[in-house]
């Protein structure tokens, strides 16, 4: 929470007064890891205790108001500067947990007991049937979400960062180098929850008090396919295992779990008004978009989802009451105890497939970006059909195979099946214009067509 009136006093600094970057900069992320240090001891420590023991429910609605507030401010004002905060943590994070990997890896982990356990992969080289694992293929690539393709990169790509640039020719360094950056946060990952987490980890349910390394220790978090499956314990692998590295350094256990809390949770962070400033566009877009042709005019019959706040307000309500859903047996009676608030984690399961087909999606409006302008589309055909197709074949199966979530998950179900029609709509729509979109440019992109842009016989074709 430091960081929102940070990143707000950075912005106006950098727009209105013209102060270089660096130091507000130093400053914001010195003030950042203070309060993660000393978040437990004094004033600092007494209200982080209160927000704890605040109820589920109310920690939503802090946050919906929070992204309310993001999504209809200007981007410099807070996005930007609360954004430029976190990628300075993740470098520095990254840098830190680099570090203490060579030195696990010379000298061993953190001293436990006097002795440092040494590092080596604790996770099999090969498992050829875990354990209530569904088919490698195709669910392997909606499992891999961010490291090699991501469809809300995409999104964010399009809806905040290209605002961002000063130069258009920045965008290759950006994206590309901003996806380098995602697969190599993606090995740290790896390397956490395959090797991390065997320098040692504290026990649980049967093996309370215990404190577990080496094979055992992944064992504990990896044991079957549904002991791994919740967000909780995929996110704690993370943290367990990037922890160590860091005590590798000498931090303590507390603090090295406490910064690779907060980094996890900074990511939520600017998922959250990212998604929620993303999903504004979305539905103005679409007030713009469903006409009714009435008495000779084009009649707008949700035109007032074009107003920036009317359309933020629908996106908040939505998450709202989908966020409130009580989960495992929980009531509205008893909600501040219960797990209202959680509802969202019934969607997580979408959360792979989705992100996945959006990036195949994204494929086929380059590919027909591209097709219009008498470009060459043949190399990206190949990725674009299988990530159309993976994603639809594992919700495919998600969705009718058995004990699947129309058997236990209605809403689930819904979605995803809306999900699965929308894309067979879009995919029968483009195959349908293929033969009529080659060289015929969009209309908005007229504007830019000159002496030295594209063909005069490809403007004459997109006049209508």
């Amino acid at each position: 929470m430091i960081q929102i009136p940070i990143a707000v006093g950075i912005g106006m600094i950098l727009h209105r007064k013209g102060v270089r970057l660096l130091m507000p900069s130093l400053v914001a992320l010195g003030l950042m890891y203070v309060s993660v240090i000393f978040g437990n001891t004094g004033v600092l420590g007494e209200v982080n205790l209160w927000m704890s023991e605040l109820p589920i429910l109310t920690w939503v609605i802090v946050l919906l108001v929070y992204s309310y507030v993001a999504s209809v401010l200007p981007v410099w004002l807070l996005l930007q500067p609360r954004d430029y905060i976190n990628s300075l943590q993740l470098i520095t994070c990254l840098g830190l947990v680099l570090l203490g990997l060579v030195v696990a890896a010379v000298a061993g982990g953190p001293s436990h007991s006097g002795t440092r356990q040494a590092l080596e992969m604790s996770a099999p080289v090969v498992n050829w049937q875990p354990k209530g694992a569904p088919a490698i293929f195709p669910f392997l690539f909606v499992t891999v979400a961010c490291g090699a393709i991501s469809g809300f990169h995409c999104l964010v790509s399009s809806g905040t960062s290209s605002k961002q640039l000063k130069n258009e020719k920045d965008a290759r360094f950006v994206g590309y180098g901003g996806m380098l950056t995602e697969g190599f946060l993606a090995t740290i990952v790896i390397l956490a929850c395959a090797a991390g987490i065997g320098l040692g980890i504290p026990g649980s349910g049967a093996t309370e008090g215990m404190w577990l390394t080496g094979h055992e220790a992944w064992q504990a978090r990896y044991d079957s396919w549904a002991t791994s499956d919740s967000l909780a314990a995929k996110v704690g692998s993370f943290v367990d295992g990037s922890a160590n590295f860091l005590g590798a350094l000498g931090f303590s256990r507390g603090i090295s779990v406490a910064l690779m809390g907060v980094l996890v949770a900074s990511f939520a962070g600017t998922t959250l008004d990212s998604a929620c400033r993303l999903q504004r566009y979305v539905i103005q877009e679409l007030g713009r978009t469903i006409e009714i042709k009435r008495k000779g005019t084009n009649f707008r019959p949700f035109g007032a989802l074009e107003n920036m706040h009317i359309a933020t307000m629908t996106a908040i309500i939505l998450a709202f009451v989908i966020a409130a859903l009580p989960v495992g047996g929980s009531t509205w009676a008893d909600w501040k105890y219960s797990t209202a608030g959680k509802g969202g984690l019934l969607l997580w399961p979408l959360f792979g497939a989705t992100n996945q087909l959006l990036g195949g999606l994204s494929f086929l409006v380059i590919a027909f970006y591209l097709w219009r302008r008498n470009k060459p589309v043949w190399f990206i055909l190949f990725p674009m059909i299988f990530m159309l197709v993976m994603p639809m074949w594992a919700m495919a199966l998600n969705l009718f195979g058995d004990g699947g979530w129309l058997e236990k998950n209605p809403l689930l179900s819904v979605i995803g099946l809306a999900t699965l029609l929308l894309e067979i709509w879009m995919i029968f729509e483009a195959i349908r214009l293929i033969p009529r979109a080659r060289g015929v440019l969009e209309p908005t992109a007229q504007e830019n067509v000159g002496a030295g842009g594209m063909n005069e016989h490809l403007y004459q074709q997109s006049k209508p």
